[in-house]
């Protein structure tokens, strides 16, 4: 049975699932970062995962990082499984700007994590399952 990892579970908020992953936010305000986990038991890696699951994670992938980089109007979007720290497979992305904190350098460990303050995060949450309701892909809101 699918069990989120606790520092995921800590780090960030569940905003809804797609058909394979579950989708959160994660809790740091400098970036717009959003994050998949696909709902697989005991997977750290992609290519363990099954070709249709491989195929369905592709597609959420690629409808999300479009969706993000439209709704933020982002100069890029960073995508990136690494797993260093965290073994459950789950995918970062962030939208990045020219003008964030640490562009164009990777935002791991480029400054502390700006927590959203109550009223902000419930906007952002808000904002985004709208948007991602509206996807090709179905998504279910918390």
């Amino acid at each position: 049975m699918f069990e989120l990892h606790p520092q995921l579970a800590k780090d960030c908020v569940w905003l809804g699932d797609f058909a394979l992953c579950r989708v959160l936010l994660n809790r740091d305000n400098h970036y717009p970062w959003l994050i998949l986990v696909p709902r697989r038991e005991d997977i750290s890696e992609i290519f363990q995962l099954s070709g249709q699951d491989q195929q369905q994670l592709l597609q959420e992938s690629s409808e999300l990082s479009a969706c993000l980089m439209r709704y933020f109007n982002a100069d890029k979007m960073n995508v990136a499984a690494l797993g260093n720290m965290v073994p459950q497979l789950h995918i970062h992305y962030i939208a990045r700007f020219k003008a964030d904190i640490a562009w164009p350098n990777p935002v791991w460990g480029f400054a502390s994590a700006l927590s959203y303050s109550e009223q902000d995060l419930a906007a952002r949450i808000t904002g985004l399952t709208a948007e991602l309701s509206g996807l090709a892909v179905e998504f279910i809101a918390e």
